[in-house]
């Protein structure tokens, strides 16, 4: 077999199979106690969340959004926009073990579920009240899967650039198990690369994941820092799992933000039918094309992206 993964002839081109390939070719307490009862307590007052999972940074004051980055980013991928909502609201920043620096400990093990699992606690540890979930890529599956599993801890869903299942890809017939070679194969190849080869595959994949030098550089920073057999491990996990089967049954309102560039990215055309297509059995999605940005639509489009999180938000 080739050491090279190619795309389904006419699915998409390999500056969007990035996505999910990665570094292959490419993460107050109230002053009373009535007010105390009134409200629910802010994370800190409680006791503190502990995880060799995820970590949380916690901004700001009122309603709660959560935000998690995607394979191999830093929470600072959120910092514009948390800094733009922490005057109106208490904003979550997660940051994913394993990911631009952050410890891993835990080999080669599964790194979607067990995060997600997390999520769920630390949003009951908090005494969240329904926060709204924003999730870029990975972290938009991990949000649906939390929506799925979890219905009563979450009132809406934000997914950016973030598909169901990933491997779709691949073409419309594809499925968990007959995405799993690739899967292995891009995990190996992953921790396989030597320091130069890595290098090499991120500056390339940083390029086709932003249109924007200065996040092109932060996104490199950030996948030179990751662990890789935390990478590997999300890796395999993205490719292989599938969310489509629990769209139908969803009741939690989803927003999904989806990127067309043609320059370089996806083509809108093509970028309609695959976002149409993979959350097609959602009831009453709100699916919204971003022009002039590739993956990275938080960066590659900043304005807009803030317009459509406070309309996100105001809903």
């Amino acid at each position: 077999m080739s050491n090279v993964i190619r795309p389904c002839r006419g699915v998409f081109a390999p500056s969007r199979l990035a996505v999910i390939l990665g570094v292959v070719i490419a993460c107050a307490v109230a002053s009373d106690q009535v007010r105390a009862q009134a409200a629910p307590p802010v994370a800190s007052s409680a006791a503190p969340f502990v995880s060799d999972r995820l970590s949380v940074e916690v901004v700001g004051h009122g309603p709660d959004v959560i935000l998690i980055p995607g394979l191999a980013s830093s929470r600072e991928v959120w910092r514009a926009t948390a800094d733009r909502l922490k005057a109106t609201h208490r904003v979550h920043l997660v940051q994913l073990a394993g990911f631009a620096g952050e410890p891993w400990t835990h080999g080669d093990g599964a790194f979607i579920q067990p995060e997600v699992d997390e999520l769920a606690r630390y949003i009951r540890q908090a005494r969240l009240d329904r926060p709204a979930v924003i999730g870029h890529s990975m972290g938009g599956l991990s949000g649906l899967l939390l929506a799925q599993q979890q219905p009563d801890l979450v009132g809406r869903v934000m997914t950016v650039d973030s598909l169901p299942f990933y491997s779709a890809m691949f073409g419309p017939t594809a499925t968990a198990e007959s995405a799993r070679p690739f899967a292995d194969q891009a995990a190996g190849m992953i921790l396989l690369a030597d320091a130069a080869s890595f290098r090499t595959q991120q500056e390339a994949t940083a390029q086709a994941l932003s249109r924007t030098p200065s996040e092109q550089a932060r996104i490199l920073a950030w996948s030179l820092a990751t662990d890789r057999h935390a990478m590997a491990s999300a890796m395999k996990d993205v490719m292989t799992t599938d969310a489509r089967p629990g769209l139908a049954a969803m009741t939690t309102p989803v927003t999904a933000l989806y990127a067309a560039d043609a320059d370089g990215g996806a083509p809108a055309a093509m970028a309609d039918a695959m976002w149409t297509r993979e959350y097609a059995a959602l009831p009453g999605v709100t699916l919204i094309r971003v022009d002039g940005s590739r993956h990275f639509i938080m960066a590659d489009q900043p304005a807009r992206f803030a317009e459509l999180v406070d309309a996100f938000l105001a809903k």
